[in-house]
């Protein structure tokens, strides 16, 4: 039985605490367009897709308006394309980056992930012609976002992969230098790459999945730190941690309502709910001012890596008590240029790369969204990414890399103009 005060701390936390469905993503294999003919296969792949999410967008809408509750992406994840383009005889692979870009502005969804490849333990067939395509496929689409796992626990790293990656984060930022780089920020470089990620842009359909799923990404750091900020105060590091852990399962069990519901209506099976903590730029919509919450004098100072540390295993914690559905990646994120508290630390000078990094050990991701100079070289790109890549698989987590090179951006201390408005920090 709801009690009215669940339901009103609910409705504050959707309307003063920026709690949000992120994301509704439909997974869909597309194991079954494979051909050799390139053309058949990019048409079997629209086809299937518009077919499967032809009510996505509308189901998302619905659900909102009728629950109240903010869903603000609907996306689609797709089938490594590397493994479709395999048997092609055409190794135009941008083709494939082409049709899913149509077939994303057709549906109407915000993104569509997958143009990817895994190549951990070596290159298949399809894999080397696709990496050295993704520049081109960035800067030609507008919705497809694309990742390479180049490492696991299991295979270890392939360190061809990583220098090749290197070049092509830089020649995605290239390509794309007249948008703000954008290619580079629609790039990820995983270490163990999870296969039900709802987020972007690492989300792909992997080949353990259904034919067709629904996963949930919700996030709420304002309602974490508002939590803390009401009740925190005076309180031990475990008594913290179990506030953490209850808010965790309310907003879990807000995602999986969405995700039961959307499965109902899609008639596609429930996947998993990625309760991830994912910042924005929003006032209070901050994971560094959790962790200032928690104590710290400010994000980034000693300390930093133990407070993320705790946070990040409450808020799993509080999910896996709410749902047996959880996944994706499950966790707090700590994109730089997204998080306000951290564009906060990183301008003041408390937060950089080398930080990062060590803060990338315990949190559910990686360097996620980081600004470094444009003169920076594919091989300290690489260098980088074979740290992150190292990180991940000795401590058997995912790890992530998505650095995005400023091509002709004015710096000015530790700070880089995007544009006439708005500056980001330097973190390198």
């Amino acid at each position: 039985m709801l009690e009215t005060r669940d339901i009103l701390e609910t409705i504050n936390m959707i309307d003063n605490e920026n709690l949000d469905v992120r994301t509704i993503t439909m997974g869909i294999s597309l194991l079954d367009c494979i051909d050799e003919d390139i053309d058949k296969a990019c048409t079997k792949v629209y086809d299937k897709i518009c077919r499967n999410a032809k009510d996505l967008v509308k189901t998302g809408e619905d659900i909102q308006k009728e629950f109240g509750i903010p869903i603000i992406h609907k996306r689609i994840s797709v089938t490594p394309i590397g493994m479709v383009a395999a048997p092609c005889q055409s190794k135009n692979v941008v083709k494939f980056a082409h049709t899913l870009d149509k077939a994303a502005k057709e549906l109407g969804v915000n993104f569509i992930g997958g143009y990817s490849a895994l190549v951990q333990k070596g290159f298949a067939s399809g894999d080397y012609a696709l990496i050295e395509s993704i520049p081109q496929a960035l800067s030609e689409t507008d919705f497809v976002c694309s990742s390479v796992n180049i490492g696991s626990t299991k295979a270890g790293i392939n360190m061809d992969a990583v220098k090749m990656m290197g070049k092509v984060v830089k020649q995605a930022a290239e390509v794309t230098a007249d948008r703000n780089c954008i290619g580079a920020a629609k790039l990820v470089v995983f270490c163990n790459a999870p296969e039900d990620n709802p987020f972007m842009a690492g989300a792909f359909h992997g080949v353990g999945e259904a034919d067709t799923v629904i996963n949930v990404g919700v996030s709420g750091p304002g309602v974490v730190r508002a939590a803390l900020a009401k009740d925190g105060a005076g309180k031990g590091i475990t008594e913290i941690a179990d506030m953490v852990k209850k808010t965790a399962f309310k907003i879990t069990r807000m995602g999986q309502l969405v995700a039961r519901e959307a499965s109902k209506r899609l008639c596609v099976p429930f996947g998993i709910v990625d309760l991830s903590l994912a910042p924005t730029p929003a006032v209070g919509d901050s994971v560094a001012y959790i962790l200032e919450e928690m104590g710290l004098e400010v994000c980034g100072c000693h300390g930093t890596t133990a407070a993320l540390a705790l946070l990040n295993d409450a808020v799993k914690k509080g999910g896996v008590m709410a749902s047996s559905h959880v996944g994706g990646l499950s966790g707090a994120f700590i994109p730089v240029s997204e998080d306000a508290g951290m564009i906060h630390a990183a301008t003041e000078g408390y937060l950089d790369i080398t930080k990062l990094e060590s803060m990338t050990a315990v949190c559910s991701v990686g360097l996620d969204m980081i600004v470094v100079p444009g003169d920076i070289t594919p091989e300290v790109i690489s260098a980088i990414i074979a740290d992150e890549a190292a990180i991940g698989m000795v401590n058997t987590k995912t790890t992530a890399v998505r650095l995005i090179p400023a091509i002709g951006k004015v710096q000015a201390k530790n700070l880089i103009s995007a544009d006439c408005s708005a500056e980001v920090p330097l973190c390198l």
